[in-house]
């Protein structure tokens, strides 16, 4: 077992000190991730801020059984909650005082989760930033999630694919990089049928027709199957 994987095992048993140095530690892998979302009129210093608390999240939730290296683990976790900022900040346009306390509060109510095993209360979060509740309430509201990439982008057949992959930008190819990278990582997870359907249908870009007669089984059974996946992938990406 490497240094990480010990510093994992502690943190998840508590030890605030071990959390803190695998923070320490991959400082230069949020950097890394941070600098593919530059010129886009972000702080890098905020992105940052909101890239290391995808860091602690993967974590907290990374499991010594999916036989990954952390960082590759962590690299989705850390681009998907810079990703859900910039998204989320885009739609809803709120005072630089009301983005720097939810960012704050995001990552206080990180701290307090992994500290007290539950989800803290708006009452928690105040007293722990030393602000009022109102406060917290406002920049939790601000900051709200409006629009998920992962809802269906267009109707017929393929009305399983996901606004994730079809969103262009100037930097498409990095984020079809980010995304792919995502996808690979809750693969793992994955049972072996499930597997076949999403590499088929996301990564070899087979119909859901095609699939079906791979698998031996109806185009209508491999469209349920594959809601059904991406919404618990969703939940994956989003829990916490």
């Amino acid at each position: 077992m490497d240094d990480a994987m010990v510093l994992i095992v502690r943190a998840h048993q508590g030890d605030k000190a071990a959390r803190d140095q695998l923070v320490f530690d991959n400082m230069g892998l949020v950097w890394s991730i941070v600098r593919r979302f530059s010129g886009r009129g972000y702080e890098m210093d905020d992105l940052f801020q909101i890239g290391s608390i995808g860091l602690m999240k993967a974590i907290d939730k990374f499991d010594l059984s999916y036989e990954v290296r952390f960082s590759t683990y962590a690299v989705p976790m850390i681009a998907g909650e810079i990703k859900r900022f910039i998204r989320d900040d885009g739609l809803i346009k709120v005072s630089r005082s009301v983005k720097e306390l939810g960012m704050r509060v995001r990552a206080a109510r990180e701290e307090l989760t992994a500290s007290g095993g539950k989800e803290p209360t708006i009452d928690e979060i105040a007293s722990h930033l030393e602000v009022s509740r109102e406060d917290v309430a406002a920049s939790l509201e601000a900051g709200a999630e409006v629009e998920s990439l992962y809802q269906p982008a267009g109707p017929g057949e393929d009305g399983g694919l996901r606004l994730m992959d079809r969103i262009e930008d100037k930097d498409e190819a990095q984020e079809k990089l980010l995304n792919r990278m995502m996808l690979q990582s809750l693969l793992t997870e994955l049972e072996e049928k499930e597997r076949t359907i999403i590499v088929r249908r996301y990564f070899e870009n087979q119909t859901q027709s095609q699939v079906a007669g791979a698998l031996g089984i109806s185009q209508v059974q491999v469209s349920r199957l594959e809601k059904k996946i991406l919404k618990q992938m969703r939940q994956k990406i989003f829990a916490g």
